[in-house]
């Protein structure tokens, strides 16, 4: 069973910075796309930023100019360097790979990212 991990959340600071970062177990098949969804108390999860196996990518309106997905697909890792943070970021993180022709999703366990003074 695949399992997605990801690392690099925490306490930060309004105006700081984090890099969130998410790793594949094993390898997986046809990966269609990669993305970051998060997801606050009492809200439904949204998605933040996801980029395609071609390389384009799609941000929330939200964090558009902030935050930015990339990804390596060697290692089957994807990235979200996280620039500005306002306390409205404050959420967990679920790291999302979309693989395989029936867009079979695969989602981490998640990590709090928390944006105070």
């Amino acid at each position: 069973q695949v399992q997605l991990v990801e690392s690099g959340g925490g306490l930060v600071q309004p105006g700081g910075s984090l890099r969130l970062s998410c790793a594949a177990s094993e390898s997986i098949f046809r990966i269609n796309h990669m993305g970051w969804y998060r997801q606050a108390p009492g809200k439904q999860r949204e998605l933040v930023a996801q980029i395609t196996r071609g390389g384009s990518t799609n941000y929330a309106d939200s964090v558009k100019g902030r935050f930015t997905i990339s990804r390596d697909n060697a290692k089957i890792m994807v990235y979200l360097q996280m620039n500005s943070l306002k306390p409205e970021d404050t959420a967990v993180y679920y790291c999302n790979v979309v693989a395989g022709v029936s867009y079979y999703n695969y989602w981490g366990q998640g990590t709090q990212v928390t944006v105070s003074s």
